[in-house]
């Protein structure tokens, strides 16, 4: 666990952000279980079931949220490279409305030049957690607002971009495409890109169920970075659900 972060931080913030997920559950189980009154004693197994179903994929990805964002090493940031290392680097950790990881940096690259941009457009990217977590988290005093196919910075200005569960909110590939171009332009030719994510894959299936649709698939991901010119270096796992892309730009060394 992240220092300054509490026990329960993570899974309560999920909890505060999609509250309406879990009403919508807790009436569906209600409206289940009142349905057996009106049914024989041969189909009433059939609501009672299905309550169940829900009841425990409920606290299944409850319980695995916990884990990744309370119980694990997510935010200790362990796979970044010898690069973060060095002093007077410049750094660029992009977010969607919601940036937890811009202190952290703060304090791990205490010699580095971080900028922070935060690329969520209200009209464009609806999600309605996003809307509440900025109203509960306020922006980093330095984040700049900015548009995800045009990145106020010139050519090679940074030596590594950070995008923490931010970019799958671009729901448009074309958009997410040219958002990574941006990152290309920006990034020099030794930098490197840290993109974390969750995954369309079984794990996450078994965690959120239909909930892992928000997610993109590992195919998905590697498309849209071929297209931006970037080439995975390295792919490392935080924990069976969250994966993290090492890239760097096309015709640098491994």
């Amino acid at each position: 666990m992240a220092i300054g972060r509490s026990p329960f931080q993570g899974v309560l913030n999920v909890l505060r952000f999609n509250w309406h997920f879990y009403v919508a559950a807790l009436i569906a189980i209600i409206t289940l279980l009142f349905t057996t009154r009106y049914l024989s004693k041969d189909w009433i197994w059939i609501p009672l079931v299905i309550s169940g179903f829900i009841v425990l994929t409920t606290l299944v990805s409850l319980l695995v949220t916990h884990y990744i964002y309370d119980l694990s090493e997510l935010y200790d940031l362990t796979w970044m490279s010898d690069a973060a290392c060095c002093n007077k680097i410049k750094v660029l950790n992009i977010n969607a409305g919601f940036d937890e990881t811009s202190h952290i940096l703060e304090t791990k690259l205490k010699g580095a030049e971080i900028h922070i941009c935060d690329f969520y457009d209200e009209p464009l990217h609806t999600e309605v957690s996003i809307k509440r977590a900025r109203k509960t988290y306020p922006p980093h005093p330095k984040t700049l607002k900015v548009q995800t196919h045009s990145l106020p910075y010139p050519k090679e200005e940074f030596d590594l971009v950070f995008v923490s569960f931010a970019a799958h909110e671009i729901r448009n590939s074309g958009e997410r495409i040219t958002f990574f171009k941006e990152i290309t332009r920006v990034l020099n030719q030794k930098g490197q890109v840290f993109v974390t994510e969750h995954l369309r894959d079984r794990s996450n299936f078994l965690a959120y169920t239909i909930g892992f649709f928000h997610f993109y698939s590992r195919k998905t991901w590697l498309r849209v970075f071929k297209a931006a010119k970037l080439r995975l270096v390295q792919e490392k796992k935080t924990t069976p659900f969250v994966s993290t892309f090492i890239l760097a730009p096309y015709g640098t060394a491994s």
